[in-house]
């Protein structure tokens, strides 16, 4: 199984991965180190990606997940995934990818946002992200008012028990 942690910039998505990976002892993986140096660049300036910047990192991303799935594995992956043609890009067939949706209110992202210290993607591309975001209808919702660890076992739990799709 591949899960994706999706959602916008500052939900948490590497911070609860990194602990659902832990807690189901499988490996993490960041999806961001997916991207292109150029891509980064355009981000740290506060530059938005258009969809053709993002296909060579999803076109990446896609055959990381065909190696994960011909060596069976189960992968934690973090990936924002925010149009549903990005979800439909990383389905392969015959794997079991499954996405869990990190949310919020929009003023808590962006506290976490101008929190966050030595990231590429600065706090002003949040709206732009917003307004990008297709929430997908098959996935774990789960909201982010609670800490990352609390989240983390609760999507862990899911996952355990089969709640995930």
């Amino acid at each position: 199984m591949i899960l994706i942690i999706m959602g916008v910039s500052g939900v948490g998505k590497s911070t609860v991965g990194r602990l659902v990976a832990e807690r189901l002892d499988v490996p993490y993986v960041e999806g961001d180190d997916f991207h292109s140096p150029a891509n980064i660049a355009l981000m740290r300036r506060g530059r938005s990606l258009t969809d053709v910047h993002r296909h060579g990192w999803l076109l990446r991303l896609r055959k990381a997940i065909v190696q994960w799935h011909l060596r069976n594995q189960t992968i934690v992956l973090s990936c924002s995934s925010l149009k549903r043609s990005y979800r439909n890009m990383l389905r392969v067939r015959g794997a079991d990818v499954r996405y869990v949706f990190l949310t919020g209110p929009n003023r808590l992202i962006k506290k976490r946002l101008r929190m966050r210290k030595g990231h590429f993607m600065p706090a002003s591309q949040l709206r732009k992200q917003l307004i990008t975001l297709q929430p997908p209808k098959r996935a774990i919702r789960i909201f982010i008012n609670s800490p990352a660890h609390i989240i983390a076992k609760h999507i862990a739990d899911k996952v355990k028990y089969g709640k995930v799709y």
